[in-house]
């Protein structure tokens, strides 16, 4: 399999160099390239006209996009495109604010690979938390399992992208009205279906590197609002992912 791994890393992330060279050595020996993220500071108006446009998609995403989340989604197309420019059977697709365990990562990789061809649609999450809910375990090793869930995970820390699920990504994101977790969840649109490595050996350091780049603290009003849409919009997606064919109530428990 022709696997190469990709960092997305702002470089005005100044606190997240040292953490990137971490996470660097743990994916060595695999090739490993650190890829520029997009900046959502230096986006333009027009840029942002070009591939952000709200209420596209149903059900509607109750909230405006920020600059940084259209970077973010913009970052991980850069990604899939280098995928499919270079021909790559596959790739790991990180963002850098990740730590993993060697080895339990490294079972949860191998297992995956076992999944993955670059003809395939696959995408394989590796979360930051099992999935919730009921889902249908694909494969397994020991401990280590992928798992169809009942509803895709939120989350683009680490994800294993097939060729053909790149392209995919790309075809159905040019213009786009969500980020790009929420997209991976709508695989009846997508006609990517991801699944999940469990246990995954992929934990958060945002904490520990400055936080997220992406959300700012709000009032807690707004909090509230936000929380009570949120809760409505993903009560609508898991409908959705039911009727289209996610993992139902009686399939194994993942």
């Amino acid at each position: 399999m022709k696997l190469e791994a990709f960092i997305i890393h702002l470089q005005r992330a100044e606190g997240r160099r040292a953490q990137v060279s971490e996470l660097f050595r743990q994916i060595a020996p695999l090739p490993v390239e650190i890829l520029d993220a997009v900046d959502g500071m230096s986006l333009t108006r027009e840029e942002i006209e070009h591939v952000y446009r709200p209420e596209l998609l149903k059900p509607l995403y109750p909230f405006a996009l920020r600059p940084a989340e259209i970077a973010c989604f913009l970052s991980h197309r850069k990604a899939w495109r280098q995928i499919v420019d270079r021909g790559l059977d596959a790739a790991l697709v990180l963002e850098d604010d990740i730590s993993i365990d060697p080895v339990i990562f490294g079972n949860a990789l191998r297992l995956a690979q076992s999944r993955c061809d670059g003809s395939s649609a696959t995408m394989i999450q590796f979360g930051l938390r099992p999935p919730r809910g009921r889902g249908t375990v694909i494969a397994s090793d020991g401990e280590t399992r992928i798992v169809c869930p009942q509803t895709v995970m939120l989350g683009a820390q680490a994800q294993l992208v097939s060729r053909e699920a790149a392209k995919r990504l790309l075809a159905s994101s040019e213009i786009f009205d969500r980020p790009v977790d929420v997209l991976f969840q709508m695989f009846w649109l997508t006609g990517v279906h991801p699944l999940a490595a469990v246990p995954s050996g992929v934990f958060s350091r945002s904490a520990k590197v400055g936080g997220t780049t992406i959300h700012a603290p709000k009032p807690l009003l707004e909090r509230v609002y936000r929380e009570w849409q949120r809760y409505r919009f993903r009560s609508q997606t898991r409908k959705l992912s039911r009727l289209h064919g996610g993992a139902g109530e009686t399939d194994k428990a993942a």
